[in-house]
């Protein structure tokens, strides 16, 4: 029989870990849904989207097009940015860029919720259910989609579809169209931290599909606050790129 004691020197972190893989496991074993609740915070705020293994957008001539016209509207003001100026949802994978907390809630049975405390956006994934045709979503065009989700071991799957164009990939104007379908995976890769990571696939604007990696530190000592629009919110200075992305705006 393998030895699992854990030695003294090891100290609380190791300790934490060994814990949450075999709890883990147990849940695996019992078919129980692994436990991703709880409040996140990001470590990183970037205006522009970093892909995975980095580079540019894949953008096609349409979409590179577009791009240009979104950034010279939001320069000279011709283009608003309404997810700020409005708070409408800011739409996928933005809204995973968020600098602000969010929640995830895995309640009621068969449903898990994401709360976020930026423009109040409450997104709802059902569980094990298929997604709706593209007949049944053409008439009904959500800022961050409809989204279904299924779990893959300690991984939450969140396909989305039926978006409208009203919305940008990041905060530099980057475009979708309303073709825009997303796949999420999301899990907890410590006792302390949540991974995101996100393929885009938008065929009208994009050459291909890509994907975009986000971190989120657990804290349950944060509460989710009020957001409204053109009031004063949470100090969210102490994100790492924030400031630099409130200088560059400023220019």
């Amino acid at each position: 029989m393998k030895d699992l004691r854990i030695c003294a020197h090891a100290g609380l972190p190791l300790a934490a870990l060994f814990a949450f893989s075999l709890l883990s496991t147990t849940a695996h074993a019992a078919g129980a849904e692994p436990d991703i609740s709880g409040v996140y915070w990001a470590n990183q705020y970037d205006a522009k989207i970093e892909l995975v293994g980095g580079g540019e957008l894949p953008l096609n001539e349409e979409g590179m097009a577009a791009h240009e016209a979104n950034m010279a509207g939001l320069e000279d003001g011709s283009i608003a940015d309404i997810a700020r100026m409005r708070c409408v949802p800011d739409g996928l994978p933005r809204a995973l860029a968020t600098p602000y907390p969010f929640e995830i809630v895995q309640a009621p049975p068969g449903q898990v919720l994401m709360i976020h405390e930026l423009n109040h956006q409450i997104r709802v994934i059902a569980l094990d259910q298929p997604q709706q045709s593209a007949e049944e979503l053409l008439p009904y065009p959500w800022f961050n989609g409809h989204s279904v989700g299924h779990w893959e071991g300690d991984t939450l799957v969140v396909e989305t579809a039926g978006f409208n164009d009203r919305t940008f990939v990041d905060a530099t104007g980057a475009p979708h169209s309303d073709q825009i379908t997303t796949t999420e995976r999301v899990r907890r890769t410590s006792p302390t931290e949540l991974e995101i990571v996100i393929t885009v696939s938008d065929p009208l604007y994009y050459t291909e599909d890509w994907q975009a990696r986000f971190v989120y530190a657990l804290r349950n000592d944060v509460r989710i606050e009020d957001y409204i629009c053109s009031h004063e919110h949470r100090d969210i200075s102490h994100i790492p790129g924030i400031n630099e992305a409130r200088a560059a705006r400023n220019q």
